[in-house]
């Protein structure tokens, strides 16, 4: 039984390991590195250059909209994958970030989680993570958020953040989460969560 259990973590770890490389893959921006090296002191790209380092007065809120795939969560007892069993989870994250200074924010969330299984869906959970955000350069962000669900469980989730796309309304970013949940009997657990989205200017 237990060379059984330890199968199938190495599978759902192997599986998870092959999604984080897909994602950290998306987040390059190579066109950009290829424009860029292509149009060195053009016209077009000291247009955006200039865009790019507009003043801006703080504080600054802005909002975003997103959606949030769970990939894997491990605890004492068992390693679940999404997509396993007929199961599948996905959320959306819908949140307002306060912008205090170039290197620091807070940020309000909220995550209706939809899971589907044996045929059926339904809204299965509701997440508050509230958080602060610790911005670096090239427009990466690490949020260190509380979590309260209404499934009874809570914790924290490390969130790191890469905006990968700037236009002239919105920024697409993506993220890689780490959910630490506990309470409501169960035993402690840690997951793997990819997130893509877009935040307002």
């Amino acid at each position: 039984m237990k060379t059984h259990l330890y199968a199938k973590g190495n599978q759902a770890l192997q599986f998870s390991f092959v999604i984080f490389i897909m994602v950290v893959g998306t987040l390059i921006p190579r066109n950009g590195l290829s424009q860029n090296a292509q149009s060195t002191g053009s016209d077009s790209t000291r247009a955006k250059q200039n865009m790019n380092i507009k003043s801006t007065t703080y504080p600054k809120v802005v909002g975003y909209l997103s959606f949030i795939v769970p990939i894997v969560t491990i605890d004492e007892n068992s390693t679940t994958a999404n997509f396993s069993k007929g199961t599948f989870s996905i959320g959306f994250p819908i949140g307002v970030n306060v912008l205090y200074s170039d290197k620091f924010g807070f940020s309000y969330e909220f995550t209706p989680t939809i899971k589907s299984t044996g045929g059926t869906s339904k809204m299965s959970n509701l997440l508050f993570d509230p958080g602060t955000m610790f911005r670096f350069e090239h427009s990466f962000t690490i949020i260190t958020r509380l979590a309260f669900e209404t499934s009874g469980r809570y914790g924290f989730t490390p969130v790191f953040n890469k905006v990968y796309l700037h236009t002239k309304d919105v920024n697409y970013f993506g993220a890689l989460s780490t959910p630490t949940r506990f309470g409501n009997s169960l035993p402690a657990s840690i997951g793997l969560n990819v997130q893509f989205g877009f935040i307002f200017n």
